[in-house]
């Protein structure tokens, strides 16, 4: 084989893992939350799907709106995976009313059988973002990751993704469409 072509197919290789040779950064347990229609919202809804997770608050003016809009691009771009979700958690839930939260979900056209807007329990939101997805505090500070979560279809987080970088989006799209081709356990 030429050099120049196995470096090609080198190259193709590393930009393209497959799902089976992603990390496996460990389990995400039962939550029961609240979604933006005010019903309870139990995470075993998502057993058998893949799913993007993230934490934002509704009047936030710094990244929030960029990762919501990075979201939708990820609705409109998987939308012919019917195996996955999105799912965003507030890290403001005692403000983010589900009121609130469908208001937000509007301006964003996102689709409520795929993208569910999430609140609940302070603790609840707090073990989520803290102790389970390893991005922050639910403590009123208002800070937060900027990083999405991939979820593999056994409820397992298989990778992090800086929305601040550029290549962060088209990576996401490649690694969920992998796992969405995964038959779950």
């Amino acid at each position: 084989m030429k050099p120049l072509l196995f470096g090609a197919l080198l190259l193709l290789g590393a930009c393209h893992r497959g799902a089976a040779n992603m990390d496996d950064f460990g389990a995400v347990p039962e939550f029961r939350l609240t979604d933006s229609a005010g019903r309870p919202f139990d995470s075993k809804s998502l057993a058998g799907k893949v799913w993007v997770a993230d934490f934002f608050f509704t009047r936030c003016g710094s990244i929030c709106p960029m990762m919501t809009a990075h979201m939708h691009h990820l609705q409109q771009a998987l939308a012919d995976v019917s195996n996955l979700r999105l799912v965003s958690f507030t890290i403001d839930p005692w403000r983010d009313t589900p009121a609130a939260l469908a208001r937000y979900a509007a301006i964003y056209h996102a689709s409520p059988d795929r993208w569910h807007f999430l609140t609940g329990p302070q603790p609840t939101l707090q073990h989520l973002d803290r102790d389970v997805f390893r991005l922050g505090d639910v403590d009123g500070s208002l800070n937060h990751s900027p990083r999405f979560v991939l979820v593999d279809a056994n409820g397992h987080i298989r990778g992090y993704y800086d929305t601040t970088e550029q290549d962060s989006i088209p990576k996401i799209i490649a690694d969920a469409r992998a796992l969405a081709g995964e038959r779950s356990l």
